[in-house]
């Protein structure tokens, strides 16, 4: 009687142990998807001012068209990577917008004018604003990525996400060896 009765809260604990476990996966890897979601929350509200800030341009830099074709090229590839769902697309896609961004920006600092434009401000603001938004939802996502991506090798969750096919996700890096070193800043 006293063996049946220490068998039970056994396999009670191991039971437990196992529910315990298979739920900390499902957390983490649902904390990654919402992590995920953010960055596309973000992603999604710098495309939807990059049209506003290259139409406000326009006017001002009417020869500088191939900036602005590039630029939308670049928005266009994000979005498309977005909308696949790979994490390493929408790195690299998001990578080369951040370039045409940039060279667009530099451009407009030879329009004094445009600069001085307040709806040209306010957006170029709001893209800034993004932009620091866009970082932080990248380092939050990768720290839950590390999180569950420990979970899912370290023993003994990793044998309950063997069982459960819980595969590691994948961290949002940027791929091109150039956009990794510091820019050069010359006076």
């Amino acid at each position: 009687m006293t063996f049946l009765v220490i068998f039970l809260v056994v396999v009670v604990i191991l039971a437990l142990s196992f529910f315990a476990l298979y739920n900390k996966l499902v957390g983490l890897r649902n904390i990654v998807l919402n992590s995920w979601s953010q960055i596309d929350v973000q992603l999604k509200r710098r495309f939807d001012l990059i049209p506003n800030l290259v139409e406000t341009a326009k006017g001002y830099m009417k020869h500088e068209n191939e900036t602005f074709v590039k630029v939308t090229e670049a928005r266009a590839a994000a979005m498309s990577a977005i909308n696949k769902g790979n994490v390493r697309e929408v790195g690299a896609a998001a990578a080369d917008l951040d370039a045409s961004l940039a060279k667009m920006l530099m451009t407009f600092e030879n329009y004094p004018e445009l600069k001085a434009n307040q709806n040209f401000m306010s957006l170029q603001e709001e893209l800034s604003s993004t932009e620091n938004k866009i970082a932080f939802a990248r380092q939050a996502y990768n720290d839950a990525v590390m999180s569950y991506n420990n979970a899912v090798e370290m023993f003994p969750t990793n044998i309950i996400a063997s069982m459960f096919s819980f595969k590691q996700s994948d961290f949002f890096e940027i791929e091109k060896k150039e956009e990794k070193e510091a820019p050069k800043v010359t006076f």
